[in-house]
């Protein structure tokens, strides 16, 4: 297939593994040992309005080629956006020279054959949205016109957003795998102030699916996101103290996050990690249980297999609290004297069990008198020796009930005692990421204030 450059084309899956094949094609003529290549066309368009005018509208069109060669334990990479035959044929050249010139590293190559995904099941990630910019922006207008009418001291908005994206990503090598598939991604967000000079607090709002369908109205996030914010006015301070602390579900999603950074491959061979060597070691308390589940339909971080072709597989990766395996590509695999797990490229839909039903509510009233924290600043964390302390606002609770809005707080700890530390994990599961958790709380944290 001849790709004209300069031309923008939209390419079928078809199409786009005839260029993986004759990358890969190349490669060998070249006496590559081993080869892969990855192909990816994504287009998308976003809009960003501000008291009801537009500020930001683009369309987006990408497209790449990447490929990567190897000749024994040397390897190679290069990239480029052109799909004409002399450009492929130029970049696996390019790759090949450089692979020529790097050390001979014994972990480099390919997953292992065997473990290349045999089928791709239709995992429904693909919703296109055909979606104008005129209408894109009413969206976004009514949004904003929704949390900006919801109460009188909203008065000034950062604007509402929406995004919606679809992309095609194939893959090869040459172990004779080829596999891809389409997905879809589709956002609408909005944040807004209230009060009056120091006394000003926003907050924001957002929904994301795979299927636009799926998506929360326009109106009731513009809504959401005022109530938020309106909820947050008049906050106090607190005296520095040890409580426990309540992590929103968005907030909790992070916590696992940190975990997952600590138990990648690369974190270990690097010694880069407060959970070091962590295998067969609780690192929860009894009773806690995350799974990993790549095949969950239309889920964000669903994926049949992972950027080395390898299949995904549902794990069970902390077992009443206890770490069961890392997440592995085959290179960190290899450097551990391991086996990939599919996690080339990361995680795949982290479930978190709920250890207590009820909702929200429940999980205020196992909190009692504390903080429930709403919102996170700054990058105080650091997960090579655990140490966490960040910037906070949210709510003092008392007896189970929500009593004032907190501003102006750090909260600290070390990430090793605070996944020890969880007492609870909440129903009130959030799904609009790769990680599925509820409300978390912890036993106790520092929390610095006057």
């Amino acid at each position: 297939m001849a790709v004209v450059p300069g031309k923008v084309v939209t390419l079928s899956d078809q199409d786009l593994a005839a260029i993986v094949a004759a990358a890969l094609r190349e490669a060998a003529n070249r006496g590559a040992t081993q080869a892969e290549a990855v192909v990816s066309q994504n287009t998308g368009l976003s809009v960003a309005v501000r008291l009801g005018e537009v500020e930001t509208l683009e369309h987006q069109r990408d497209r790449s080629l990447g490929v990567t060669v190897y000749f024994g334990g040397r390897k190679g990479s290069a990239s480029t956006a052109d799909f004409s035959t002399e450009a492929v044929h130029a970049t696996v050249a390019k790759a090949c020279s450089i692979a020529r010139f790097t050390a001979e590293d014994s972990c480099a190559g390919l997953a292992d054959a065997a473990l290349m995904a045999g089928s791709t099941p239709d995992l429904d990630l693909s919703h296109p949205w055909s979606l104008g910019a005129d209408e894109a922006i009413e969206i976004a207008r009514s949004c904003e016109a929704a949390a900006l009418a919801f109460d009188a001291r909203i008065n000034n908005s950062e604007g509402a957003s929406l995004g919606t994206h679809q992309g095609l990503h194939i893959y090869g090598n040459s172990h004779g795998f080829v596999g891809g598939y389409p997905t879809t991604s589709h956002t609408l967000s909005c944040v807004v102030l209230a009060g009056a000079g120091e006394e000003m607090q926003r907050d924001y709002w957002y929904t994301s699916a795979r299927d636009w369908r799926e998506l929360s109205s326009g109106e009731s996030v513009g809504r959401e996101a005022a109530r938020r914010t309106i909820a947050r006015l008049a906050p106090r301070k607190l005296g520095t103290r040890r409580a426990p602390v309540l992590f929103a579900p968005e907030l909790a999603r992070g916590l696992v996050g940190h975990f997952a950074a600590a138990i990648r491959g690369a974190s270990q061979y690097r010694k880069a990690s407060f959970l070091l060597d962590a295998v067969g070691r609780r690192v929860f308390p009894a009773g806690f249980v995350i799974e990993e589940r790549p095949h969950i339909p239309r889920a964000m971080a669903s994926a049949p297999f992972d950027d080395e072709g390898v299949a995904t597989r549902d794990r069970t990766l902390v077992d009443d609290g206890v770490l069961t395996g890392y997440l592995l590509s085959s290179y960190s695999a290899r450097k551990l004297g391991l086996r990939t797990t599919g996690n080339a490229g990361g995680a795949h839909n982290l479930l978190v069990r709920p250890t207590v039903k009820g909702g929200f509510e429940a999980m205020l009233a196992a909190l009692g008198t504390g903080l429930y924290v709403t919102e996170l600043m700054g990058q105080g964390v650091n997960t090579v020796t655990g140490d966490y302390s960040r910037g906070a606002a949210g709510f003092w609770v008392e007896r189970g009930e929500i009593a004032h809005p907190v501003a102006e707080i750090t909260i600290a700890g070390n990430l090793a005692q605070m996944l020890q530390g969880i007492s609870a994990a909440g129903d009130d599961v959030d799904s609009r990421g790769g990680v599925r958790v509820g409300s978390m709380l912890i036993e106790q944290m520092t929390i610095a204030g006057e």
